[in-house]
């Protein structure tokens, strides 16, 4: 870890036009960059530099630049999200990188994620399996039962609100070498099947987000772990072996 006040670096960035052209990787110095800057920041400086150049700036996806949204998704160094742990790209921070490094910055590499333009991915494929059964039905007429009157277990209710934690940064699929989506389908299951509020549409809801995942071109999961690992809300593999037997169950009672 870093800890002088700026760096100059060499950034390796994917440039690509959209997803029928070719792209390849360009080479930019810069210098002066804060390690109390995050690396979107720095994103920001050099595409300041490259406008008053007169040269188009890197395109690159964010939003909230919390780790809440999940759009400021990046492949950094060979890492989904880059070298630190537990945290979306917006949040990571310059010193974790030291002054003359090379640093090789992709866009999330998936036949479902295609390129929209150099850094960004087309994620809407997360959306349509959430349109598939990645929702509670529930009376909205004014006569809805309070919450509170349905008891949870606290064990269920800590396991649902750790799959619901998932942001849908779509890392799990970036870092997986079969391109799988499991985790991200399974936290989505599992934070329904876990409540009573989801029990009702269970044995649909799994049955459809695992149709729209495989129709999607996702890649089969082979527990290997990455994306454990790289999940910036450590979301548990637990999630795809309940997922897995959610399908099997409903599977059986067509």
């Amino acid at each position: 870890m870093n800890t002088k006040q700026n760096l100059n670096l060499t950034l390796k960035i994917w440039r690509q036009k959209n997803n029928r052209s070719k792209g390849l990787f360009e080479i930019y110095k810069i210098s002066d960059v804060s390690t109390e800057s995050s690396f979107l920041e720095m994103l920001d400086q050099l595409n300041a530099n490259l406008i008053e150049q007169n040269l188009e700036p890197v395109a690159f996806d964010h939003d909230c630049r919390e780790g809440i949204c999940g759009m400021c998704s990046l492949y950094i160094n060979g890492r989904a999200h880059g070298p630190d742990t537990g945290i979306a790209t917006c949040q990571l921070h310059m010193r974790m990188f030291h002054d003359g490094q090379t640093i090789v910055i992709e866009p999330f590499r998936s036949k479902a994620f295609p390129v929209i333009k150099d850094l960004i991915v087309d994620r809407s494929s997360f959306d349509r399996i959430m349109a598939a059964g990645g929702f509670i039905s529930v009376n909205t007429s004014g006569n809805t039962l309070d919450a509170n009157s349905i008891l949870v277990d606290k064990e269920d209710a800590d396991k649902a609100m750790d799959a619901a934690a998932c942001i849908s940064c779509g890392a799990c699929v970036a870092c997986c070498p079969n391109g799988a989506a499991m985790l991200f389908v399974g936290a989505k299951v599992s934070h329904f099947a876990l409540l009573p509020q989801g029990r009702v549409e269970a044995k649909r809801r799994v049955l459809n987000m695992v149709k729209a995942m495989d129709d999607e071109g996702f890649g089969n999961c082979s527990v290997i772990g990455a994306c454990e690992v790289e999940c910036p809300k450590h979301i548990s593999l637990d999630n795809i072996a309940r997922m897995n037997r959610e399908y099997m169950s409903a599977w059986l009672d067509k």
